[in-house]
């Protein structure tokens, strides 16, 4: 008899499995786990930890460890259906009976394994026939060796009915390789056909790991579509499963995440260059069912999107279709590739540093839903502010758990405030000054961020001399804030002066973060271009900062002379010597 996924996942969530291995082990909280001696095998320190978060246990010392049904099998002697049938009864889940019809399935099911699993050994020779050269050729100027193939299983489908003689070779029925998806019926008076043919191929495993289905890149330049799977079959909905799910669920609980990227060869890539946790879709939108097996795996996944127009309403509907299933502690961060970039390219380009460090920098989902709702939109006017505002209470609303939604709405409206209705500063009392900075919602087009050459530019340097005239503290203020401006800029002085850089001492925690996000670039080898910086600092949330920088022009001075300039007055503390506050030209 077997259950399906989704009754024993019900069971596994029902279950307090520090209660039941409580049973039998004391254990002590340490952080947010529960930890004991190993019932397992002989110990005096504890190293055997429980989790009621990720539903497993796992001993350190002997490597024993599983979920719930797993520790009545190990230490009860039960079997899994025994095993399942005492925990579903405790937690008050129903099974479902079971019919020999339901048999008869599941035996119908298990064939069909094993002949997908002899479909990919097929394909995996093939690659490496003649007749796979072109198929390797296109490996090849994707970066891949034989070696990658094989730890992907990768292979080719030849053009002809190659696939459907083999397995009928070897005693598989028409009616069962059809069943499978590996095979067009005959129909129209045309003969049964491969359902793939000249065709990269791509094995798809379900949660355990056994093969199940197909996904097939074209080398022909003018086919269509480029990319085709397995059709719908007993072993495969293509909504319901990811791309190296298996091996990544596995990672994703050492790694404390789980990465979403677009497709085969971002996972591959991304695999390649130590992230084995990632996970694609098979080339559907992201669905809820997938949604909740990042879920089963990782609290918060990444979801690494390409940074084209494409990439971004993808992961805009990716944030809108977890709303309803969001709960405290579950929630999205979100990654952007740079324009015109995938995983692919961007790890042969950047290396794997700089996708550590554009992944670390990945943006919560309540961030990316508020530029989704202001980034680049005219907001100048009340109505459209108060548009805003309408806008994102119907995002809070389609948010079902009442603990997440209030922190959604308090967030938005402090937002809102900061955006729109914080007063100015009140003038210094020592005499005239700057109005206190107005944090400005990335994208705004003109209504905060004073532009080059406006009355309000030409103010904002005049008031910033004013206030590096008020008297020391403010001085140092404004200086830290050129350094910031100067940093921003010429993002390159972290290699050239990273030593004096990271000597500093800076007084603005906000600027002293983005220091120390510059410095981590430079660190990681990643390519300090002044547009790919400032998407990055945009992406660690700082977007804000940046915008505090607007107006204010740098000296046309080699960048290394104007950092010693500005490091030489913070270090004197003497104010600064007018290096960027500069008017802008008309």
């Amino acid at each position: 008899m077997r259950y399906g996924d989704g009754l024993l996942d019900e069971v596994r969530n029902r279950t307090d499995l520090v209660a039941l291995v409580g049973r039998r082990v004391k254990l002590v909280r340490k952080g947010r786990e529960m930890w004991g001696c190993c019932p397992f095998h002989n110990e005096k320190s504890a190293s055997f930890k429980v989790s009621n978060e990720r539903r497993t246990y796992k001993c350190f010392g002997c490597g024993k460890g599983g979920d719930c049904f797993r520790w009545l099998v190990e230490t009860e002697g039960l079997s899994f259906r025994e095993s399942v049938e005492k925990l579903a009864g405790e937690a008050g889940v129903e099974l479902p009976k079971w019919s020999p019809d339901d048999e008869a399935r599941e035996q119908k099911k298990k064939s069909l394994y094993d002949i997908v699993e002899l479909a990919a050994k097929f394909y995996e020779a093939q690659l490496f026939e003649p007749a796979g050269k072109q198929a390797r050729d296109y490996l090849k100027a994707r970066g891949l060796d034989g070696a990658a193939a094989r730890q992907f299983r990768l292979g080719y489908a030849p053009s002809g009915n190659g696939l459907i003689a083999h397995l009928t070779g070897h005693n598989i029925t028409q009616d069962d390789i059809i069943a499978a998806g590996l095979a067009r019926p005959a129909e129209d008076g045309r003969p049964m056909r491969d359902f793939f043919f000249n065709r990269v191929m791509f094995p798809i495993s379900d949660g355990r790991g056994r093969l199940i289905a197909f996904g097939a890149r074209a080398l022909e330049a003018d086919a269509k579509p480029k990319y085709i799977n397995t059709g719908e079959t007993p072993l495969f909905s293509k909504g319901t499963q990811l791309y190296n799910f298996a091996t990544a669920r596995a990672a994703a609980l050492k790694a404390g995440t789980i990465i979403l990227a677009e497709g085969y060869m971002d996972v591959i890539a991304l695999v390649r260059a130590g992230f084995a946790h990632s996970v694609a879709p098979l080339g559907t939108a992201f669905t809820e069912d997938q949604l909740h097996l990042l879920w089963r795996s990782a609290p918060e996944p990444i979801l690494a999107f390409d940074g084209d127009s494409a990439g971004l309403n993808a992961a805009h509907r990716a944030a809108r279709l977890s709303l309803p299933h969001l709960k405290p502690g579950h929630s999205l961060r979100f990654a952007f590739l740079p324009a015109g970039e995938d995983p692919d390219s961007f790890i042969a380009a950047e290396g794997a540093g700089a996708m550590r460090a554009l992944l670390e920098g990945a943006i919560p989902l309540s961030q990316l839903l508020w530029q989704a709702e202001t980034e680049g939109k005219d907001l100048s006017t009340p109505e459209r502010r108060a548009g805003l505002e309408q806008r994102l209470k119907e995002i809070v609303e389609q948010i079902t758990d009442t603990k997440v939604a209030e922190y959604y709405r308090a967030g938005f409206q402090e937002r809102v405030y900061e955006s729109f209705k914080r007063r100015p500063a009140a003038p210094d009392a020592r005499g005239p000054g700057p109005r206190g900075p107005v944090r400005t919602a990335r994208g705004f087009q003109g209504a905060f961020k004073p532009r080059p050459g406006t009355p309000d530019a030409v103010g904002a340097s005049v008031q910033a001399s004013a206030l590096a005239r008020a008297g020391a503290t403010q001085a140092r203020h404004v200086a830290e804030m050129e350094l910031g401006r100067l940093l921003a800029e010429c993002p390159e002085i972290a290699l050239l002066e990273g030593e004096s850089l990271a000597d500093l001492d800076l007084k603005d925690p906000s600027l002293d973060r983005l220091r120390r996000e510059l410095l981590n670039l430079a660190a990681s080898g990643s390519s300090l271009e002044k547009a790919g910086v400032q998407t990055h600092f945009t992406r660690k949330g700082m977007a804000d900062l940046l915008a505090r920088f607007a107006g204010l022009a740098v000296e046309d001075e080699d960048p290394r002379t104007l950092f010693q300039r500005a490091v030489a007055d913070l270090r004197s503390q003497k104010g600064p010597r007018k290096v960027l506050m500069q008017i802008p030209k008309l």
